[in-house]
This record gives C-alpha cells, structure tokens and sequence, in this order.
C-alpha cells in the first residue's frame, strides 16, 4: 500500500533526481547557508551561477512591463533595435533588450526638463551609440556630437551609419579625444551627456571635461556608479588583483560601498551630485536613483 501511494504521490524522475543529488539528508539539516546552495537553487530558483542569461532576461521583462505608455512610444520610433544581435524578450508583441530599455529611461528623465528638438548635443564617451540613436529617433536634433577614443569611435560610426537613415546620420559628428581641443573652442552645446563612463576615467581627465561642459553646454546629464565595490559573489573573485587596483582607482567616487544597500547607496547620491557639477554657475535640476542596477544615480544640472 506505501508503494502504491509513493507512485500516486511521488517524484518524477527529474525531481528523483533532484532529491538525490541536491536535497540530500546533509542539506536538508544544515541550514547555515542552504539558501545560496544548490539544494535551493532546485527548490526555490534557479542557480544564478549557471542562470545569468535567463535572470537578465526576467530583469528585461520586467522592466518592459513597468514602461509608461510615452516610453513604449518613445522606444516604438528607435528602429533597428536588433541590429547586432542582443538579448531580447518580446513583450506586448515588441522585442525588448536591455540597452534600449536604459535609453528611453535615461531619455524620459532628461526631457521632462530639456527641449530637446533643435538642440546640439554632445556625448563623452558613446559606447557604440544607443544614446545617439534614441534620441535622434525621438527629436529633431540640430546635430549630434560624439567625443571618444579611437577605437570606440570606430564602433559607434559603424552602428550609426547602419541603424540610422542618412538625413539622422547626417547629423552627427564624431571627434577623436586628441582633437577636442582644437574642434570645440568655440561650439555651443544645448546638453551634453555622459553615461558610465566618468567612473572609468582618471579623476583628472574627468574634471577637464567638466571645465569643458562648464564653458560650453547648458545642460548637462549624467548616469553612473555612485561607488565601487568588493563583492566576491559577483564575480567568484576571477579578476586578477591588478585589474581590481585599477578599476578602484578610476573615476571621482571610489568610496567602497554595499551596492546592494538601498540607504547605503542613497547616501552617496549628494556625494555623486557634488562630484559631477560642471561648476559653481551650475544648480542640480533633479537627481534619483537610475534604475535597473542597484548602484546607479543619475542627475540633470542646468546652468543658473
């Protein structure tokens, strides 16, 4: 009778299984640390050692189901999203990946205080360029200046010419770190942009680009880390000892904080506003927490 009611009410072979190799006797009596363990990575969620894509993924559509109506607008007129292949999920019909969802983000931030349409704007820093094709998708931009280094400019020439139409491409300008000097002595900028890079910089490089958006832009937006971090179950500690020296040395914020301490991160937020005004002419127009990562901050500053 206990076998018959075994087989009525028993495992399938892959919970079997399960129970054999994870949710052992031992495990299921220490109980010290079982939740990052694998007994309950096969009985609560999935293990995120091995699960990283599918977790990003869940983040996405999360993020997708959280958009306002006026953000999906804003990321229905961005085409060619998939061009380069990214991770996407489909919501509502759309495909969705991260970066873009970041941008419309970013772009709903800066625009509730920015007219944006026939504005120039400058960005330091444009990785292969989301942040360009956004917004020259979502405005009628006079032009689009882009400050990077050689390599990276490569990047971002091929993306654009290929994601946006010529009158968009048109409009933009790509300028080597060697020539900024010399290109933009006298250009006048309506906003300039920078998004996680200024925490990659050396401090001193990031205070002559604030002298440079100080003399000539009159908004300036910024998304970035408001510190550094130690946490090995981030990475399993696979980064070489040199390359960790490195990345706490750059930037301007190198306080090492708990980055997933919503009032630890909090606290640094007047630290970040104070550390990336252009200068004394400059007040903060608004500043918050940029989602989706836990140690992001973002703020719009205007001149007085």
């Amino acid at each position: 009778m206990g076998r018959l009611m075994h087989d009525k009410y028993g495992p399938s072979l892959l919970r079997a299984r399960h129970d054999e190799v994870a949710v052992t006797d031992e495990a299921t009596t220490e109980l010290s640390s079982f939740k990052s363990r694998s007994i309950n990575f096969k009985i609560a969620f999935w293990d995120p050692e091995v699960n990283g894509l599918r977790y990003m993924k869940t983040l996405i559509y999360n993020l997708a189901a959280g958009l306002s109506d006026e953000n999906w607008k804003r990321l229905r007129r961005i085409g060619n999203r998939t061009v380069g292949d990214p991770f996407t999920i489909t919501y509502n019909g759309e495909l969705v990946c991260m970066d873009y969802l970041r941008s419309v983000l970013e772009l709903d931030f800066i625009a509730r205080d920015v007219e944006l349409d026939g504005a120039r704007v400058l960005e330091i820093g444009a990785g292969y360029g989301r942040t360009g094709h956004t917004l020259l998708s979502n405005h009628d931009l006079r032009e689009y200046h882009i400050i990077d280094l050689p390599q990276s400019l490569k990047l971002s020439q091929a993306y654009l010419r290929t994601v946006l139409d010529d009158e968009q491409y048109a409009k933009v300008r790509f300028t080597s770190v060697a020539d900024v000097d010399e290109r933009y002595a006298d250009t006048e900028f309506d906003l300039t942009v920078n998004i996680s890079s200024f925490s990659e910089m050396k401090p001193e490089t990031v205070d002559e680009y604030l002298k440079l958006i100080d003399q000539r832009s009159r908004y300036f937006y910024i998304r970035d880390a408001v510190g550094k971090y130690l946490d090995g179950s981030l990475n399993g500690n696979t980064e070489q000892p040199e390359v960790i020296k490195m990345a706490l040395s750059a930037g301007k914020l190198r306080d090492v904080i708990d980055i997933h301490d919503s009032h630890d991160v909090e606290s640094h937020g007047p630290a970040f506003v104070d550390a990336y005004r252009p200068g004394s002419g400059w007040t903060c127009v608004a500043n918050a927490w940029a989602p989706p990562w836990s140690h992001y901050w973002q703020a719009l500053y205007g001149k007085k």
